[in-house]
């Protein structure tokens, strides 16, 4: 009898182990906990510890609560004027409606990548295929990804999930095309340059050309102003002189100056010999009147 009670407390007790087991539900840091009554969710554990469920009628799913890396497929992208790019990417995201999300997607991550990779391609897809190639090329990887995510929208809403960021890795030519189209980026690139360079040279013309006329306008300008004070100087030179040599005996002495000026400057080169007939004004200096 008493064999009979230990092990009927034996069982008991495991059976109470089992229920008090089956009961606990441990919500880690980084993870929801779902708890389904008959497979419905009752209700989300998102704080980490411990709670509790009903055991054997209520289930419980986990669920990643951190934000979780996935890596697009390189897939070909038509730009807006008709060229095939290949765009390597990837995105990040996380789950920010585990209700929804396990309601939607059957709490399936893979499920949800499924939907992340169409939704993120259709949206790059119709970015780029209103871009040029030329501006798809010039490195403008942040507007591109701005406007992808912009383009989403809130259409992941209605799955629970949120796209963080989207990151281009790597947005090339196809390897048959890339060497022309390089060389035409070249060409035109050296084009843009030529023009810049002659309208830079035209420019600089046009203002040499402007600073040398207001040059010559000056140059003109204190030319007429000097030609003004000599022409002034010389009038009162000649008035001084004038006042000078007023009287008689002063013209005299005037005379004889200016006649022995005279004879220096027809006294040029090696002959200082002078012939002079003696009614000459210059031979008049030597003989009295």
């Amino acid at each position: 009898m008493k064999k009979i009670v230990k092990t009927l407390v034996t069982v008991v007790v495991i059976a109470l182990l089992i229920t008090l087991a089956s009961s606990i539900v441990i919500t880690k840091e980084n993870e929801y906990s779902l708890v389904r009554q008959f497979g419905k969710i009752d209700h989300v554990v998102s704080e980490a510890g411990i709670s509790f469920k009903l055991p054997f009628i209520e289930s419980v799913d986990t669920l990643p609560k951190q934000i979780l890396l996935y890596d697009l497929s390189p897939s070909d992208v038509i730009t807006g004027d008709k060229k095939t790019m290949i765009c390597d990417s990837y995105i990040l995201w996380a789950i920010t409606d585990p209700t929804k999300f396990a309601q939607t997607l059957n709490c399936s991550i893979s499920n949800a990548e499924s939907r992340l990779d169409a939704i993120v391609y259709n949206s790059t897809k119709n970015i780029i295929s209103s871009t040029k190639q030329d501006d798809v090329i010039s490195g403008r990887d942040g507007e591109l990804s701005a406007a992808i995510i912009n383009n989403i929208g809130t259409s992941l809403d209605q799955y629970g999930i949120e796209l963080i960021s989207f990151e281009i890795k790597k947005l090339d030519l196809p390897a048959d095309n890339k060497e022309a189209v390089y060389e035409r980026m070249i060409s035109e690139r050296d084009n843009i340059a030529a023009t810049f360079t002659a309208e830079g040279n035209s420019e600089a013309q046009k203002i040499r050309n402007t600073t040398d006329m207001e040059v010559t306008v000056l140059l003109s300008e204190a030319e007429k102003d000097a030609a003004i004070l000599i022409a002034e100087g010389e009038a009162e030179y000649m008035k001084i002189l004038s006042e000078a040599y007023n009287d008689e005996s002063k013209q005299d002495f005037y005379s004889f100056v200016r006649s022995l000026d005279a004879l220096k400057i027809s006294m040029q080169g090696s002959n200082k010999t002078v012939m002079l007939s003696a009614d000459s004004p210059i031979a008049q200096i030597f003989y009295g009147k």
